[in-house]
């Protein structure tokens, strides 16, 4: 027995022409699509990157609990485990962040491993003097500043790589390859081709371009912000994405090749797959990470071939998550699930589209919980302020590129082991960093996605979200939440329709302390305004300053902020109020 799996980093299912896309080129993946089964309502768990792939070796859901953050000694790493069941596990990928600190448990858990270097400003090529590239994406200058260093290192990288057969993709996949044929001869094995592709920057060789009627010279980098780019911009950076699908296409189609060319399809399982999408413009946001998980995020194309039931070419509607992918493998390869181990294996659903779950929970560590039953989707803002309800829970404290620092540290406590850490205590840190996000301003959402599959159209319906959130409520006790989120979310009473119009004026009474006698011309100013109040220390002053205007409107609302942070900080402060000031 073998298995390939292909992942690809930040792949939108909607873009694909197996997915229905007429407008992206993507024939390979419609080959795909004929040699396997699709998946239609398969969905994220954690996000994003690195907690997505901590799902993919441990089959538990990773948001609850942490952040971003290596795999730690009591975890059980699916792939570990087939090492030592004697099934050989290779790691080919040019996704930097497992040789950041936030990452760097991961690689050693395989047989043997390769990394492709040069993607998304990774620290490869040693340049003292870099060229440094205006962008001019409209950034503040705190997220300019955050960015700086990565974008110059990749116009570094970028130098070096003069023709396709650099690219990292086309290197990632080729290492792929090379394992095949080397080894499609031997049984018991197990490759991971990862490829960061299509993940930002979009950087794309001219032939794939082309295809859409484009020219290179452009940056590919988009702004994690709402909307605030000119239609050129705009029109550039979606066209620039298309083009880098396209090429991840065209190597799709290798390994594909390479499946046809030494008959894989007999002994060997194939997955394709990715950690999430990512927004182009919909709902007016760029990125992911700081807005509601719309399905352009978390519906995420899934293909699984399984040689044991030779099954290709159809689609099935069953639910399913990342973490039901070790589950998968350790069924396939004849090895038992650990308990602690929640995902399930999708033999079933590919067998008889048979279920395996009715919900699929899903979120990022401290922001609205989400949840869907494949007709609707529901996100569940939280009721409380972070502070006192949003700890790290870990024996490895790192974040995404560095160690947790000193202060960070300072307010620690030894918290009881959970269910699923085999006895072992953890270290409960408080987190930090999520005072401006503001979670709470997006409310509750329900979708009714088989008519909005677009979720552009909220609606009101009691019994289902009273439905949707008792089921949120069971996974968090199965998952073993920590306690102090029920009532982050307000869960810690009897779930029904009159709880929920409480929950609602709950989240009202707990600002109107903040706005009492303040008249705002627009609900999007009053949240910039509880936003700014409540991460100032001097609350007080800056609320007399507002309750002195009869109305704040927009020229007031600036011109107050000015004269409360000074204009040396306005621009950093506009930032963060103009993302709090985004409802949708």
């Amino acid at each position: 027995m073998k298995a390939v799996m292909l992942m690809f980093d930040s792949l939108r299912k909607d873009l694909l022409s197996a997915y229905g896309n007429e407008e992206t080129i993507t024939p390979n993946f419609q080959r795909l699509k004929e040699k396997t089964v699709a998946f239609e309502h398969f969905y994220v768990g954690s996000m994003p990157c690195m907690p997505a792939r901590r799902e993919l070796h441990t089959g538990r859901y990773n948001f609850l609990h942490r952040s971003w953050g290596p795999l730690e000694s009591w975890e059980n790493s699916a792939v570990e485990m087939m090492k030592k069941h004697g099934i050989y596990t290779h790691l080919v990928t040019d996704h930097k962040h497992y040789w950041r600190d936030g990452g760097a448990t991961y690689h050693p858990r395989y047989s043997s491993y390769e990394f492709i270097r040069g993607q998304e400003g990774d620290n490869w090529k040693g340049v003292v003097d870099k060229p440094h590239v205006d962008l001019k994406l409209n950034e503040a200058p705190l997220p300019k500043k955050f960015k700086s260093k990565s974008r110059d290192q990749d116009f570094v990288n970028r130098s070096y790589m003069t023709d396709e057969s650099m690219h990292p993709l086309c290197r990632t996949v080729q290492a792929g390859l090379e394992f095949i044929d080397t080894n499609h001869q031997s049984d018991q094995w197990y490759l991971q081709i990862e490829c960061f592709d299509p993940h930002e920057p979009f950087f794309v060789p001219e032939k794939y371009l082309k295809m859409y009627g484009l020219e290179e010279g452009f940056h590919g980098w988009p702004s994690y912000y709402y909307n605030n780019q000119d239609g050129r911009t705009n029109a550039l950076l979606k066209g620039y994405y298309k083009a880098l699908v396209s090429m991840c296409d065209a190597y799709v189609g290798k390994v594909l090749d390479a499946f046809d060319r030494y008959n894989l399809w007999e002994d060997t399982m194939l997955i394709v797959n990715t950690d999430h999408g990512f927004l182009l413009g919909e709902h007016d946001w760029w990125g992911k990470n700081i807005m509601p998980i719309y399905n352009e995020i978390a519906n995420i194309p899934f293909f699984i071939y399984d040689p044991r039931l030779k099954i290709q070419n159809e689609q099935r509607q069953s639910i399913a998550q990342n973490i039901d992918v070790p589950a998968t493998l350790l069924d396939y390869f004849g090895l038992d699930k650990p308990q602690e181990m929640m995902g399930q294996s999708l033999k079933g659903i590919i067998e008889k589209d048979e279920p395996n779950r009715p919900y699929a929970l899903y979120g990022y560590f401290g922001s609205n919980i989400n949840i869907t039953d494949g007709h609707y989707t529901y996100m569940h803002a939280p009721v409380a302020d972070e502070k006192n309800h949003i700890f790290e829970y870990t024996i490895m404290p790192t974040h995404i590129n560095s160690l947790f620092s000193a202060t960070e540290l300072q307010e620690m406590t030894l918290a009881k082991p959970f269910s699923f850490t085999k006895g072992v205590p953890l270290l409960k840190i408080p987190a930090q960093g999520f005072g401006g996000s503001n979670y709470r301003r997006f409310k509750n959402r329900l979708y009714n996605i088989d008519v909005d599959p677009k979720q552009t159209r909220k609606i009101e319906d009691k019994e289902v979200q009273c439905q949707l959130l008792q089921a949120i409520k069971q996974m968090m006790e199965e998952n073993d939440a920590p306690k102090e989120l029920y009532s982050f979310y307000g869960l810690d009473h009897e779930i029904n329709s009159k709880y929920l119009e409480l929950l609602d004026r709950q989240v009202i009474e707990s600002e109107e302390e903040w706005i009492e006698g303040i008249h705002f011309a627009t609900e999007e100013l009053k949240e910039g305004y509880l936003t700014f109040v409540k991460n100032m220390s001097d609350a007080s002053f800056i609320s007399d300053c507002f309750k002195k205007q009869d109305l704040i409107d927009e020229t007031t609302f600036y011109q107050l902020i000015e004269k409360t942070v000074g204009k040396e900080k306005i621009n950093d402060v506009m930032y963060q109020l103009n993302l709090n000031m985004r409802l949708d």
